[in-house]
């Protein structure tokens, strides 16, 4: 940040590691302000105050809560070296050289601090701010952001342990009992890293009139807290979809993947902002609200993240598909249609049974949709000439 004035010609800040992308607890911060005039200037001091604060500001009606936290705090007078100063402290700086006051502050140790987060109703915001206080004048001021990451190692025997779950629902029309859906989920871990690949083992039963789809989706959870106040807000990250199930059938997903997008790891330290990730499995059941399951999920920043051990984790899912598969009764596996050989060509395209609407709308088609009758196209015709009594005469010809 550079700060223009008749006096103050430069006055902006500069880290000593100006591509490093983010600090750790422990780390040291450090770097120098640079300071050129225009002409003779005075200046009593130059401090330097490093701040690293959470804040929460939403409006609950005509309210307007408010909340913020501290975790870092650094102040300091800097010194300019090989520059005489008066009694008071004061150095003369005069146009046509480059003075530089260093600086250096060591962060907390880990666990002590956040990560950098900024969301809809909040942040967590660490900046260095320089100040130069010259007598009977303006104060200067000027600041530079850093970000900083709080590792989250997700290689802890908890989160490495399987998670899962089973919820059904008895579905009804008009009053009227119309059979049940129930969906039987697990996953074999509950930690995670950008970039890897969740392995969904799962068991979705119909026995409702209606045809339902099953989904899954990664769901982020912002909770922010001030003023004795909780605000939620929730956000679909990415999502994958099974095929439709027709009354009196089942549907498996025998390792199905979602792959984790490029987010933010979880934040579960601050005191007034959170940051929770869960699998979100669910089932689409038309004109009545949907069966969800939900299964928390931790993003770390270090652990397993590497696309190998995804890809190992889900051919060992894969591969113990028979084991992980006697808790949810699977059926056996159908015989083959291969030797069937009927034409069962039809002169109409396929037409959706309903409509695929993921939404909060409460008038989602139940029945089937009958396709459009198609009128056949008008025939093809040229144009000729034919000589007639010395006139020429259209004919069409089909």
């Amino acid at each position: 940040m550079v700060a223009m004035a008749k006096r103050v010609k430069t006055f902006q800040i500069i880290f000593s590691d100006p591509n490093k992308t983010f600090y750790c607890g422990g780390d040291k911060v450090s770097g120098r302000i640079q300071v050129e005039v225009n002409e003779v200037t005075r200046v009593s001091a130059v401090k330097v105050l490093a701040l690293g604060c959470a804040k929460v500001e939403y409006a609950k009606g005509k309210q307007r809560c408010r909340q913020e936290a501290e975790y870092l705090r650094h102040e300091e007078v800097l010194l300019l070296d090989g520059q005489p100063t008066d009694s008071d402290g004061s150095v003369v700086l005069r146009p046509g050289n480059k003075y530089e006051y260093i600086f250096g502050f060591e962060l907390p140790q880990q666990g002590q601090l956040v990560s950098s987060y900024k969301g809809k109703f909040g942040y967590v915001q660490y900046y260095v701010k320089a100040l130069m206080e010259r007598p009977q004048q303006p104060t200067f001021e000027c600041r530079k952001a850093f970000e900083v990451e709080e590792p989250l190692d997700v290689n802890t025997p908890d989160l490495l342990s399987p998670s899962g779950g089973m919820k059904e629902k008895k579905v009804t029309c008009m009053f009227i009992p119309d059979g049940q859906v129930s969906l039987n989920a697990k996953i074999d871990r509950r930690g995670f890293c950008e970039g890897e690949d969740i392995c969904i083992n799962a068991k979705f039963e119909n026995t409702c009139s209606r045809i339902v789809v099953p989904k899954a989706a990664i769901i982020a959870k912002h909770t922010y807290q001030a003023n004795g106040r909780t605000k939620v807000f929730r956000q679909k990250l990415s999502s994958v979809r099974g095929n439709h199930i027709i009354s009196g059938m089942c549907d498996a997903w025998q390792g199905k993947t979602i792959r984790v997008p490029k987010i933010k790891p979880s934040m579960l330290g601050c005191n007034i902002i959170r940051v929770e990730y869960a699998l979100m499995i669910y089932i689409h059941i038309p004109g009545s609200e949907k069966l969800i399951l939900e299964l928390p999920l931790v993003i770390g920043t270090a652990g397993l993240g590497s696309r190998s051990n995804s890809v190992s984790s889900q051919e060992g899912s894969v591969s113990n598909s028979s084991q992980s598969w006697v808790s949810l009764r699977m059926p056996s596996e159908p015989p083959s249609y291969c030797d069937i050989t009927r034409d069962c060509r039809l002169d109409q395209p396929l037409t959706p049974l309903l409509d695929d609407v993921d939404g909060d709308a409460d008038d989602s088609p139940i029945f089937m949709n009958a396709p459009a009758f198609q009128f056949p196209p008008s025939p093809t015709y040229t144009e000729a000439e034919e000589e007639y009594h010395g006139n020429a005469r259209m004919l069409p010809v089909c």
